[in-house]
C-alpha cells in the first residue's frame, strides 16, 4: 500500500514568499503580499495584455529557463495559460501531470522535486489538491528554485486572484469605492479566498460573500467581508458580481446544499437579477462555468460579461509572475 504524505500548512507563507530584499521569490498565496507588490504585478501584466486581434506579446526574459509545470489535479485554463506564458517569454517548458510521474508509482514528492532540480529546472508549477503542498515544496527547494501555486486544494490560488484583480480594475479603474459581490460556494473557493485577499490589501470599498448557509465561510474566516444569504442583499447596487462553480468534486455529501434547479432559483445570476446590480455592473466567473446553474448563459455572453477578459489576463497575469521570480533569481 503506497504511503500517505502528510504536508503540514506553513504559518509564514508570506514570509517564505520574499527574498531578503522583498522581491518575489516564491509565489504561494496573495494574504500578507504588500499592496505595492500586487499593484506592481497587475502594472507589469498590462504590458503582456494583447487584443485578440494583434499579435501575442512576448519577449525572451526567460531565455534559457526551464519551467516545469506539474499538475496534480485537472486543469484546462490555469494549467495552458501558464504553458502558452512560460514559452512566450522564451522558457523551456516541461509539463507533467499525475498520470504521467512517478509520484503515482510511490516515489514521494520531494524526490520528484530533487529530480527536477538535477535537471536544472528554475521555476515549479504547482497544482495538487492537497493542501500545504506548495509551501512544503518551497521550503525544500534549492536557492535558485521558485514555485509558483497554481492551486492549492481549496486554500489558494494566487495568479486567479491576480488576473480577477487586473480584469476589474480594467474595467472599473479603481478598488477603494467599490462594492464587489461573490456568489457561490464560499466554503470550498479557493479563487473566492485568494481574490477576496487581494480585494482587501487593495483597499475594496466592500466585499459581500453570498451562499446558502451550507456554502458559507467559516466563522472569522474572513471577517473584513460581509456574509449573506439572500441574493437579493447581496446584488443591490453591487459595482461588480463574480459567480463561483459549484463544486461537486469538493462538496462530497454535505447537507443542506440545494438541488439543481432550487440553486439557480435563489442563487443563480441572472439577467433579471442583476438589474438590482449598479447600472454598469460587470460580471465574472472564474470558469468554468456551468451555465443555467451559477449564471444564465445569455448574460455570461453579454456586454457585462468580463469571463473571455478573465481569460485572456490570465497569461499576462502568468506571464508578469513569471518574469518577476526571474528577476529576482538574477539579482541574488
Amino acid at each position: 500500500m503506497q504511503a500517505i504524505e502528510v504536508f503540514p500548512s506553513s504559518n509564514d507563507e508570506a514570509n517564505l514568499q520574499l527574498n531578503a530584499d522583498g522581491s518575489l521569490r516564491h509565489l504561494l498565496t496573495l494574504k500578507g503580499l504588500d499592496k505595492s507588490l500586487l499593484v506592481e504585478l497587475l502594472d507589469d501584466a498590462e504590458r503582456f495584455v494583447s487584443p485578440v486581434e494583434r499579435d501575442t506579446a512576448r519577449s525572451q526574459s526567460l531565455r534559457g529557463r526551464t519551467v516545469a509545470n506539474l499538475f496534480f489535479e485537472p486543469s484546462t485554463r490555469t494549467r495552458a495559460s501558464f504553458d502558452l506564458a512560460a514559452k512566450r517569454l522564451g522558457a523551456d517548458v516541461l509539463n507533467l501531470d499525475v498520470n504521467t510521474s512517478s509520484r503515482k508509482k510511490g516515489e514521494s514528492i520531494l524526490d520528484m522535486i530533487y529530480t527536477l532540480q538535477a535537471m536544472h529546472v528554475d521555476i515549479m508549477v504547482i497544482r495538487d489538491a492537497s493542501a500545504g503542498v506548495p509551501a512544503y515544496i518551497a521550503q525544500h527547494v534549492n536557492d535558485y528554485v521558485s514555485i509558483l501555486n497554481a492551486g492549492e486544494a481549496d486554500v489558494s490560488h494566487p495568479t486567479q486572484g491576480l488576473l480577477d484583480l487586473l480584469t476589474i480594475r480594467q474595467r472599473k479603474g479603481r478598488f477603494e469605492d467599490l462594492t464587489v459581490a461573490i456568489v457561490g460556494d464560499i466554503r470550498h473557493s479557493r479563487v473566492a479566498r485568494s481574490t477576496a485577499e487581494g480585494l482587501q490589501t487593495l483597499g475594496v470599498g466592500e466585499l459581500r460573500l453570498i451562499s446558502p448557509p451550507a456554502l458559507a465561510p467559516y466563522a472569522d474566516e474572513m471577517p473584513f467581508a460581509s456574509v449573506l444569504d439572500n441574493l437579493d442583499d447581496g446584488l443591490r447596487d453591487a459595482d461588480v458580481v463574480m459567480a463561483l462553480r459549484i463544486q461537486r468534486e469538493r462538496i462530497g455529501n454535505l447537507e443542506g446544499i440545494p438541488g439543481i434547479d432550487e440553486y439557480f432559483q435563489n442563487f443563480g445570476i441572472s439577467s433579471e437579477r442583476l438589474q438590482i446590480a449598479a447600472p454598469d455592473a460587470m460580471v465574472m466567473h472564474p470558469g468554468p462555468m456551468n451555465r443555467g446553474i451559477e449564471i444564465e448563459s445569455t448574460l455570461a455572453d453579454s456586454p457585462a460579461s468580463a469571463i473571455t477578459q478573465q481569460v485572456a489576463n490570465g497569461v499576462a497575469v502568468r506571464m508578469a509572475v513569471l518574469e518577476c521570480v526571474c528577476k529576482a533569481m538574477e539579482s541574488r
